[in-house]
C-alpha cells in the first residue's frame, strides 16, 4: 500500500479506502473535512473551476504539513487528498481525515491540516464565472491578509 499521507488526484475521490487507511486500534476518534466546489465566491456566481499545481513541490509541502500535524496532535494517522483539473459545482475538491486517541486532537488536527494546506501548498484555483469572465485565486486571503 502507498504510504503517502498527502497527494494530488485528477479523478474523483473514493472515500472508503481513504478512511480505511486511518483505522488503528489505538484510535478512539476519527474526524474528516470535505471541501466542495460552491456556486459563488465574493458575491459572484461561479460555474466551475480548475485547480493547477506544481505537483512535486505541492506533494512535498503537503507531506510536511501532515507530518507536522501527526507530531503536534499525537495522531494515529492522517491523510489529505486534493483534486487538480476541472471540477464542477458540488464536486469534492479536498478531503482530510485523521484518527487519534481522543476527539479533541482529531478535530484540532483536521482544522490545522486544511488551513495549512490552503495557506502553504502551491495549488492555484481558476474560477469560471457566470458572466463569462474567469480569474485565478491563490493564496486564499481575506482583504485583511488573513485566510479566507
Amino acid at each position: 500500500m502507498d504510504d503517502r499521507m498527502f497527494w494530488l488526484a485528477d479523478a474523483p475521490l473514493d472515500l472508503a479506502p481513504l478512511r480505511r487507511r486511518l483505522e488503528d486500534d489505538r484510535a478512539g476518534a476519527f474526524a474528516s473535512f470535505e471541501g466542495w466546489v460552491r456556486d459563488h465566491n465574493d458575491g459572484r456566481p461561479v460555474r466551475g473551476l480548475r485547480y493547477e499545481s506544481y505537483v512535486a513541490l505541492a506533494e512535498r509541502e503537503g507531506e510536511q504539513v501532515l507530518a507536522e500535524a501527526r507530531a503536534r496532535f499525537d495522531l494515529c494517522g492522517a491523510v489529505c487528498v486534493h483534486r487538480i483539473g476541472d471540477l464542477a459545482i458540488g464536486d469534492m475538491a479536498v478531503w482530510v481525515g485523521v484518527s487519534a486517541a481522543h476527539r479533541g486532537a482529531a478535530f484540532d488536527a483536521c482544522r490545522y491540516i486544511i488551513d495549512s494546506i490552503k495557506d502553504r501548498v502551491p495549488i492555484w484555483k481558476h474560477e469560471r464565472y457566470a458572466d463569462g469572465e474567469a480569474g485565478w485565486l491563490h493564496p486564499e486571503r481575506a482583504p485583511d491578509g488573513g485566510a479566507a
